[in-house]
């Protein structure tokens, strides 16, 4: 907090003027708050919806990240870093803060830099499945950034779902992925806790259906398995109702607060404006993956395929949350026992989904291990 808003809270009437006009500006004036995606990136390329961005090096020596200072990297790793941004998320996610930024920190650390964007789907996209996305997108924009970079040899970073795309697109059998860094990435959905307890319930329902009618999911329209993006908002936070009733509650105790304030609405830019999954995916979603759990079969989820999880001989780096209740450790690193794979790593680390890939923690806990990691493969 600035000296000038320490000397506020002493004079009553400057502190009921600066908790209104805070007020005013979070639930009013919000987007004018918003200190994410700053971090300077280039188009390269944009599909129908989706896009890749590159992040060009930084001009700084030294940037701050989190309480520290990290040194800028005067050269650059060999082989690029994709970042393969899941479904849902909007980017802002990669981008928070400029000293929570996961984008300036790996440029920093001497990656060359792209990010898939998977744009938003609008219900002409509807007919969008899984693999339209790791077996049609993904194929063009990797090429895009071989072009683009001269290299032919890449890493893939996927947190969520952006680690099942990066699995998948892996298993189709392309040589050249030398690292993949999946972070809170599932794999075997009945083996996720709670929440696999009852996907194999929905697998017994789903199963008893088919037997006793012949129906599938895959037989109604795709655009009835839209999740749009604020169930999906929603739903995230559920997954922890307590602490987002917290976070709002504590947001009124430090109304005076003007940075308190912007990092409250930096972090509810993320939350509150989540994107839709289309109805093809959210269809493949819940058949392949609740209930069929097709992965731990070596297949993915997709129709007519010879791609199988065996084919991975990727280096692997798994992160898993000790908090995680979306995706559990048993869940993601049930992948190791399926690939070919001779270098396997788990970093187990604390935090939930997000946490671990951009909390409060993530800067000084996470990131230097993941980019250690990858840096030691990169050359």
């Amino acid at each position: 907090m600035s000296e000038l808003a320490v000397k506020s809270l002493t004079n009553p009437v400057k502190l009921a003027r600066r908790v209104v006009s805070n007020a005013k500006k979070r639930f009013f004036e919000a987007e004018s708050l918003v200190q994410a995606g700053k971090t300077p990136f280039e188009l390269i390329y944009q599909g129908e919806i989706a896009q890749l961005r590159y992040y060009p090096p930084l001009n700084e020596e030294t940037i701050k990240v989190g309480e520290s200072d990290v040194e800028v990297a005067k050269t650059s790793h060999r082989i690029p870093l994709v970042i393969v941004a899941p479904l849902a998320a909007n980017m802002y996610i990669y981008d928070l803060f400029q000293e929570r930024s996961l984008v300036r920190y790996l440029r920093a650390k001497g990656f060359e830099l792209y990010l898939i964007d998977w744009g938003v789907p609008e219900w002409s996209q509807n007919h969008f499945t899984l693999a339209t996305y790791f077996a049609e997108k993904m194929p063009k924009i990797l090429a895009e950034v071989r072009k683009h970079s001269g290299q032919q040899q890449l890493s893939l970073h996927g947190w969520s779902l952006g680690g099942l795309f990066s699995t998948c697109y892996s298993s189709l059998g392309d040589p050249d992925i030398v690292n993949l860094a999946l972070v809170g990435a599932p794999f075997d959905y009945h083996a996720n806790g709670d929440l696999g307890k009852q996907y194999q319930r929905i697998e017994k329902q789903l199963s008893w259906i088919k037997k006793t009618t012949g129906w599938q999911i895959h037989n109604s329209p795709k655009r009835l398995w839209r999740s749009p993006g604020w169930m999906n908002s929603l739903a995230f936070k559920l997954t922890n109702p307590v602490g987002s009733i917290q976070g709002y509650l504590d947001l009124l105790k430090n109304l005076h607060d003007e940075e308190y304030v912007i990092a409250h609405a930096t972090n509810a830019a993320f939350l509150d404006d989540m994107l839709a999954y289309p109805g093809g995916a959210g269809q493949d979603i819940v058949q392949y993956l609740v209930a069929n759990n097709v992965l731990v079969n070596g297949r993915l989820p997709m129709k007519g395929t010879d791609g199988l999880v065996g084919n991975i001989q990727s280096n692997i780096l798994m992160v898993c949350g000790d908090k995680d209740p979306i995706v559990t450790r048993e869940n993601s690193v049930a992948l190791l026992d399926h690939v070919a794979s001779e270098d396997k790593t788990v970093l187990d680390v604390a935090g939930g989904h997000m946490g671990i890939l951009s909390g409060s923690k993530a800067p000084s806990g996470i990131w230097p291990q993941v980019a250690d990691w990858l840096a030691a493969r990169s050359n």
